[in-house]
């Protein structure tokens, strides 16, 4: 009998702001919650932002004037709307009117040249045709003859303009000792914490409900970290006359998030991971989560990721494969010069490309005996993750077959768990919708083949890139985190960022829509991705109300019971930590060289592992997978 893993706590941040309790997901259908619901999203995200402070319990305008929700609503409503989601990159990141460049500058000197400079920065060797002259203290003169080439300072208009970027004002790095942390790695140790808190239950405890190497962490970025204090800076470095830094090189690898949150945020010596499959990698990571839950290795697992590329380099880079949607390439689109940024993401209409995101997501997950042993509040689970590569291909980066077969299993999958009933009419996809014209094609035609094998007619399609855009690794994340929010409110997201749908796309058993749409019905959600290379994969996520049943049929009604019952505190915790974060009080989990293990302090037996610091003792398990080949 396998464990079930079930969703105990999630959070994050992306463009449409912190992702625990579902306030991001609020963001993305706004225009369908009710006042209440609307202007508490309005007003944890005007704290965010900095446009509002918290002073004993009370909301403050800049000037010392007290707020209320409806108050921080009319006044700074539409600033906060305009600030979140996808929207034109703002100059903290990279001026895209005027982008840092350097020109080759080749001069044909009439007459010899001359400049004065300190011996200490002449180039090593010296060009054949300088002449040096020593003059006094550590000065030189130079004289240059014929030809040279310099490299000067230029600046150029960017053909991207648009990505999705957290919250204006919103700085990962505040809320932590974060000096020469890459982007990447704040977001992983601000998001995994805010996944944590979202638990409800302290982690100490958790741990000592399991042995240390029953927990888990899986986590990575596919970019790496290309920002000044990652490998961007570490090969800038010597083309800029600068110097490496010592902390360069180790914090740029994309497993850093991984071990991040093991050194700093959990103090873990359990299973470690950081697996990488393009746009799928979050999938990935989450698939081996399930595989060491169900087997049995681990308990508690952390799954996640964080990617912070909205640099000009890797802007550049993508924009170079024709592959994000440009200035001209929406100005196209629309018919006329001045250019909706925000409306940059169309996935399944007219487009001309995707649009980069900065994300981090994770998600906390349990063996479901564990679960309903600690209290943990349960938001969904995941059976199952279908990974399939492509074949032979032509294009590295064009999709392939690989999909047909991932899509398809996870639907067949979720049909023994729910019924042929329950996949036909009360599951949904949160379909990879990147916004490229290649992808609303073939993704289309896949999602309505798919549909009419298994007899779905009007299959829910929605598309969160068109609000937070394409964060890469972490796209799946956001995907699985909008749809928890579809299981909490009754809303589907429609695609409210395109006027209509394609006429080459294919949805012939597809429902879409550019509105949100109320469905209480909804049991199950695919999580599908497209990757680059052929990184295929989908996810069956099952909504709270169908894991309750199960849980009930497995464990009985008593044992049911008795779980709600504690599951109440667990939600008052839970809630507590929502208030204090939408005041700004985050309580970020950074443990820089506090509690570290004296391995000559670890107890070894033929039994187990002691380690200082754990209430458990490691046990050896006994090993029966291949006892039929021994004597």
């Amino acid at each position: 009998m396998s464990r079930l893993p079930v969703i105990v706590g999630f959070g994050g941040y992306n463009s449409a702001g912190r992702s625990s309790f579902h306030h991001g997901f609020r963001r993305t259908v706004i225009e369908s919650l009710d006042p209440e619901a609307r202007q508490e999203t309005l007003t944890g995200l005007a704290v965010m932002m900095k446009l509002v402070s918290v002073v004993d319990g009370d909301y403050r305008s800049a000037d010392g004037e007290t707020l209320s929700k409806a108050e921080i609503e009319r006044r700074y409503g539409q600033q906060i709307l305009e600030s979140t989601l996808i929207r034109r990159i703002e100059r903290q990141y990279f001026d895209v009117d005027a982008a840092h460049w350097h020109k080759s500058l080749t001069v044909n000197a009439e007459t010899p040249l001359t400049f004065t400079t300190q011996r200490k920065q002449l180039p090593e060797p010296l060009p054949a045709n300088w002449q040096v002259e020593e003059l006094d203290g550590n000065q030189v003169r130079v004289t240059l003859h014929d030809s040279c080439e310099f490299k000067v300072d230029s600046y150029r208009e960017m053909a991207v303009k648009s990505a999705g970027q957290l919250p204006t004002g919103f700085e990962p790095g505040e809320l932590y000792n974060s000096r020469f942390h890459p982007r990447g790695l704040q977001l992983s140790v601000v998001a995994a914490t805010d996944a944590l808190r979202s638990v409800g239950i302290d982690w100490q405890t958790i741990l000592d409900h399991v042995q240390p190497d029953e927990v888990a962490v899986f986590s990575s970025s596919i970019m790496s970290q290309l920002d000044e204090n990652g490998y961007g800076g570490l090969l800038q470095s010597r083309l800029k006359g600068h110097r490496i830094s010592a902390k360069q090189l180790p914090l740029g690898f994309n497993s850093m998030p991984t071990d991040f949150i093991n050194a700093y945020v959990l103090g873990s010596v359990g299973i470690t991971g950081s697996i990488t499959g393009a746009c799928a990698t979050f999938l990935y990571n989450l698939q081996k989560g399930i595989d060491v839950i169900t087997s049995g290795q681990a308990r508690v697992v952390v799954v996640g990721n964080a990617e912070a590329p909205i640099t000009p380099e890797i802007v550049e880079g993508y924009a170079a494969m024709s592959a994000l949607a440009t200035e001209e390439g929406l100005r196209h689109i629309e018919g006329r010069d001045d250019v909706d940024f925000r409306r940059a993401s169309r996935p399944f209409g007219e487009n001309c490309g995707f649009t980069l995101a900065e994300s981090a997501q994770y998600v906390v997950l349990m063996d479901d005996a564990l679960a309903l042993e600690l209290g943990a509040d349960i938001h969904g689970s995941v059976p199952d993750v279908f990974v399939n590569a492509d074949g032979f291909k032509k294009s590295i980066s064009a999709p392939g077959p690989g999909n047909y077969l991932t899509l398809a299993k996870a639907v067949a999958s979720a049909e023994q768990l729910v019924g042929e009933e329950g996949v036909r009419r009360r599951s949904f996809v949160h379909a990879h919708g990147s916004s490229t014209p290649a992808n609303r094609v073939t993704e289309s035609e896949l999602l309505d083949r798919v549909a009419g094998a298994f007899g779905i007619a009007d299959w829910p399609i929605a598309a969160v890139k068109a609000f937070v855009g394409h964060s890469l690794a972490t796209a799946s994340g956001d995907q699985l985190i909008s749809a928890l929010g579809t299981f909490k409110y009754s809303l589907l997201p429609g695609i409210k960022t395109v006027d209509r749908f394609a006429d080459d796309i294919h949805d012939e058993h597809l429902s879409l829509s550019m509105r949100d749409v109320r469905r209480d019905d909804l049991e199950v959600c695919f999580i599908n991705s497209k990757g680059f290379g052929g990184n295929n994969a989908t996810g069956v996520l099952l909504s709270p109300q169908v894991t309750e049943k199960m849980l009930r049929k497995r464990h009985g009604e008593a044992a049911f019971a008795d779980y709600c019952a504690r599951r109440e505190a667990t939600r008052e915790a839970a809630r507590r930590y929502d208030e204090q974060a939408l005041k700004g009080q985050f309580d970020i989990l950074y443990h820089f060289g506090q509690g570290m293990i004296d391995d000559h302090a670890i107890e070894l037996s033929s039994e187990g592992i002691k380690v200082p610091g754990f209430r458990q003792a490691i046990r050896f398990k006994k090993d029966e997978r291949f006892s039929d080949m021994l004597d």
